[in-house]
């Protein structure tokens, strides 16, 4: 299943920078430090890196352990594993310090652009990063620590929403996840990480989204919005978007949600999640975004005003165009 190509290029380095995308989740912080972990157990240097900002409180405790990277930095003699994206762009800073060194990717996104960027260890059929590492472990002749087995669970879990988006066709996921918790991971442990330790304003700010949540193409469609006011009063921590995307989701008959947050007075993220039948990484890669079919992102100049009827247009050609039917 791993590629001889990105095993060799592990096992012939000796010096690595496993670096991860820009606002890391559990996925990606997971998937780089076991791998580092594994590197180094080899007799090889490793350092994990990351532009950060490290958002999520399940990540938060995992946030000392890696090393900033700047242009004084020697980096002659590094190769690069770039974990959990295929992109460059997606790095932030990372990038071009990074740029011109020997790299390859291991990753569960599907990138258009990866063929003409990266070679390495790709598969979009894979419900997270940490799936492919666990993977690239055992095909190394290799065996988790238990350390390593607790950082996989948890950036699988965090991908599955702790196997609420896994389908009948999931039986892979949850053989990796018997073989984790076989070496050391603690289910409950992975749980209370992702769910517990939440504050009260967090709680205040997913009411305030929910009570202007609007209902669109007849309860298909659920569009809300965080203000600017909120975003500078609540900041990232008072943010819990996977409860509040779970929210949403069990309304009756919604079939895509999309938050838009003004994180600037001039930029926005927003935020697309679906059932089955919506492609909202489609709908996202038009805006020049990313991610997967279910699930997706992007950061765009604008306004919560400006962007709003640009995205319900294009959710628009989806539930009322049958050519465009996903």
């Amino acid at each position: 299943m791993v590629p001889r190509e990105f095993l060799d290029f592990i096992i012939s380095g000796s010096k690595f920078i496993i670096a991860g995308h820009k606002e890391p989740d559990g996925d990606c912080v997971g998937s780089q430090l076991a791998l580092a972990s594994v590197l180094r157990r080899m007799g090889k240097e490793a350092t994990a890196c990351s532009a950060g900002p490290f958002k999520r409180l399940e990540i938060k405790p995992y946030e000392r352990f890696f090393t900033p990277i700047d242009t004084a930095s020697d980096l002659a003699d590094f190769r690069v594993i770039i974990v959990d994206c295929s992109e460059g762009e997606r790095l932030g800073d990372l990038e071009p310090l990074l740029k011109g060194l020997p790299s390859m990717a291991i990753d569960h996104h599907d990138s258009a652009a990866l063929s003409a960027m990266l070679s390495g260890y790709i598969d979009a059929d894979s419900f997270s990063t940490t799936c492919l590492i666990f993977n690239t472990i055992i095909a190394l002749e290799l065996q988790p620590t238990k350390e390593e087995a607790e950082l996989l669970f948890l950036g699988l879990c965090t991908d599955t929403g702790f196997f609420r988006h896994v389908d009948a066709d999931g039986g892979r996921v949850f053989q990796i996840a018997s073989e984790l918790v076989r070496y050391g991971a603690n289910p409950k442990t992975a749980f209370a990480a992702m769910n517990g330790g939440k504050s009260l304003d967090s709680r205040r700010l997913i009411g305030q989204i929910l009570l202007r949540a609007e209902s669109l193409f007849d309860g298909r469609l659920i569009l809300s919005w965080e203000e600017y006011a909120e975003t500078q009063n609540y900041g990232h921590d008072g943010r819990d978007s996977d409860m509040l995307y779970q929210l949403l989701q069990s309304v009756a008959g919604v079939e895509a949600i999309v938050i838009i947050r003004q994180e600037s007075a001039g930029n926005c993220t927003v935020g697309f999640r679906s059932r089955d039948r919506v492609d909202v990484g489609c709908i996202a890669q038009a805006f020049g975004g990313g991610g997967h079919k279910n699930a997706a992102g992007l950061y765009i100049a604008g306004s919560i005003k400006e962007l709003k009827p640009k995205i319900i247009n294009a959710f628009e050609k989806v539930f009322l165009d049958p050519a465009q039917k996903q």
